[in-house]
C-alpha cells in the first residue's frame, strides 16, 4: 500500500493544531487507528451486541466473532486459537497470570527480570515476592547501549529460576532483545520463558514456535488497534496453569484465563487490525535519518544502539538545559506530538540517571516530510527556540 493511500485510512492525520497539520510520533504509547478498525467495532455494538453462550442470533454471533479473533491473533503469532485469551490490557493480562503461575511457585523459586524493561513486565513478578516469598532478580542493563547484559542474566540464572520475563523490543529506547539467547538460558535451566512483545509487534514479524517462549502478551493499541491485551500460552500451560475464576465460569482453554465480560467490540476490533496489519507490512522507511539527524545535533544526546543492530524506529533523547516535559511541550506548539518522561521503563531512566527522555517513534503512517519537521523543530529547540 502506498504511504499516501495508508495515510487516508487515519482520520487522526486530518487534524490541526495552532494552524498545523499534527505530526504523531507517539506510536510507541499507542498508535493512531484506521477506519477500518473503528467500522468493526461499531458494527459490534450497533448489530451484534450480546452477551456470550446464549442460544438466539447475536450471542452466537458475539461467539463467532470471539472465534474469529481468536483464530486472527493466532495467526498473527504462529500459535493455536485455543492458545489465545484476551484481557484489558499487556499490564493486566500479566499480573492475572503472575497471580496464576505463583499458586504452583514455593517460596524461594525465583524469576529474573530485566533493568530495560517496562514495569508492565516488572511489577507483577515482584508482587509475587510479598505474596508467594518468590525471589526476583533483574538483569542488568549497559548503560552504554542501553541492551540487556545477557551475560549478566546468564549468571543470574540457576536451578530455582522459574520463569524469565523479558521484553521483545524496549519501549524506552528502541533495543531489541536477544531472545533466541534468552530461550537457551531459559532451557538450560528448565526454566520457562514469558515475553513482552508489546513494542515489538508493530515493528517485526512474531513467531511464538520460532521464539520458543511459553507465554507472550502484546496489546493491540500498539499497532493500529483498540485497547486491549492479547495472551498467548502454551495449550499445555493454558489448561494447566490455576488461574483464578469464578466457579461457574468456563474451565476450559482458552476461556479459562480471562476473567468476567470482555471488552467484546474491542475483540471485534482485533481482527480489523490484525488484518490491516497484514495490508500493509512492517516499515522502517525513517529510522537511520531520525537517528542520524538527532545525533548531529550538539545539544542532544541520544540513547541506545545505531540502526545497524537490532532496533525499532523509536529514538529517546534529551536536550541540553531543558526537561523532557519542556521539549515536549516545545514540539506540542509545532504540532509534533511525542511522548516523555520514563514511558512505565522506570529503571532505564534511573539507570541513565537523568530526569526523563524525549520519544520520537515512527509508524508505518509516518511520512518522510514529518521526520524533517520534527528534526528542524528539535534543532531550533535545543538552540534556545522555544
Amino acid at each position: 500500500m502506498h504511504l499516501d493511500e495508508l495515510r487516508r485510512c487515519f482520520p487522526a492525520l486530518s487534524r490541526l493544531h495552532n494552524g498545523l497539520p499534527v505530526a504523531y510520533f507517539d506510536a510507541p504509547g499507542g498508535t493512531q487507528v484506521p477506519r477500518v478498525v473503528a467500522e468493526a467495532m461499531t458494527d459490534y455494538l450497533f448489530h451484534h451486541n450480546a452477551n456470550t453462550h446464549w442460544a438466539y442470533p447475536t450471542s452466537e454471533e458475539t461467539d463467532a466473532i470471539i472465534a474469529e479473533a481468536r483464530e486472527s491473533a493466532a495467526r498473527f503469532l504462529n500459535a493455536r486459537a485455543d492458545e489465545i485469551s484476551f484481557g484489558a490490557n499487556m499490564t493486566t493480562v500479566t499480573f492475572h497470570l503472575a497471580r496464576a503461575l505463583g499458586r504452583t511457585w514455593k517460596a524461594g523459586d525465583e524469576v529474573i527480570v530485566t533493568d530495560l524493561d517496562h514495569h508492565g513486565n516488572v511489577a507483577p513478578w515482584r508482587a509475587l515476592e510479598v505474596d508467594r516469598g518468590i525471589v526476583v532478580h533483574s538483569a542488568r542493563m549497559n548503560r552504554e547501549t542501553c541492551q540487556v547484559d545477557m551475560d549478566h542474566l546468564a549468571r543470574l540464572a540457576g536451578p530455582k529460576t522459574r520463569l524469565i520475563a523479558i521484553g521483545g523490543a524496549s519501549n524506552a529506547v528502541g533495543t531489541i532483545n536477544d531472545l533466541r539467547l534468552a530461550r537457551e538460558i531459559a532451557r538450560s535451566v528448565g526454566a520457562m520463558l514469558f515475553v513482552d512483545a508489546v513494542h515489538l509487534a508493530p515493528h517485526e514479524p512474531i513467531d511464538v514456535q520460532a521464539m520458543g517462549c511459553d507465554f507472550l502478551a502484546l496489546s493491540a493499541y500498539k499497532f493500529y488497534g483498540p485497547h486491549i491485551g492479547i495472551l498467548f500460552a502454551r495449550k499445555e500451560l493454558l489448561e494447566s496453569v490455576p488461574f483464578p475464576k469464578l466457579d461457574p465460569a468456563p474451565d476450559t482453554a482458552p476461556e479459562r484465563a480471562e476473567t468476567g465480560t470482555q471488552n467484546q467490540e474491542g475483540i471485534a476490533g482485533v481482527t480489523a487490525t490484525i488484518d490491516f496489519m497484514k495490508s500493509i507490512g512492517y516499515r522502517d522507511d525513517f529510522g537511520e535519518r531520525l537517528w542520524d539527524g538527532l545525533k548531529s545535533m550538539k545539544h542532544v544526546r541520544v540513547f541506545g544502539v545505531p540502526p545497524s543492530e537490532p532496533r525499532t524506529p523509536t529514538f529517546a533523547f534529551t536536550v541540553e538545559g531543558m526537561t523532557s516535559e519542556e521539549v515536549a511541550r516545545a514540539l506540542a506548539k509545532r504540532a509534533i506530538f511525542v511522548s516523555h518522561g520514563d514511558f512505565y521503563a522506570a529503571t532505564v531512566v534511573r539507570e541513565l540517571g537523568i530526569e526523563g527522555l524525549v520519544r520520537v517513534g515512527c509508524a508505518a503512517y509516518t511520512s518522510g516530510e514529518e521526520v524533517e519537521r520534527v528534526l528542524n523543530a528539535v534543532e531550533d529547540i535545543s538552540r534556545g527556540g522555544r
